[in-house]
């Protein structure tokens, strides 16, 4: 009887955090942004090619088609681009943006970036 009380209990946390996520307007994310070209591949990890003037990029996690807003925190620039791939690989990287979407903020090479993903 204690096990069925404690798995309700868990039960309910769980879902009480879900319809809290669910009911939120936005996810977000803080860290650094990188750029990738096509020399990463040809193709991305959905199959498309990789094209340094789309505004694509490449997350761990998040389902291919999903569009964030990535904003600069340097210089508040942003951008909205569509994940078609997977990275970065590099500890401490939350986002490879091709050459176009790293124009759009501002930057080359890294920088620290917020991003809001719309659910």
């Amino acid at each position: 009887m204690l096990r069925l009380r404690l798995a309700v209990a868990v039960l309910l946390v769980y879902l009480h955090a879900l319809a809290s996520l669910a009911n939120s307007s936005s996810i977000t994310q803080s860290g650094i942004a990188s750029i990738y070209t096509a020399s990463s591949g040809p193709k991305t990890a959905n199959g498309e090619r990789v094209r340094s003037g789309a505004l694509t990029a490449a997350h761990r996690t998040l389902p291919f088609g999903t569009k964030v807003r990535v904003t600069n925190i340097k210089n508040g620039s942003s951008v909205v681009v569509r994940i078609n791939d997977r990275g970065p690989f590099v500890r401490g990287r939350i986002i490879d943006l091709t050459p176009a979407g790293a124009r759009a903020l501002g930057f080359s090479g890294i920088a620290r970036v917020t991003l809001e993903i719309s659910p």
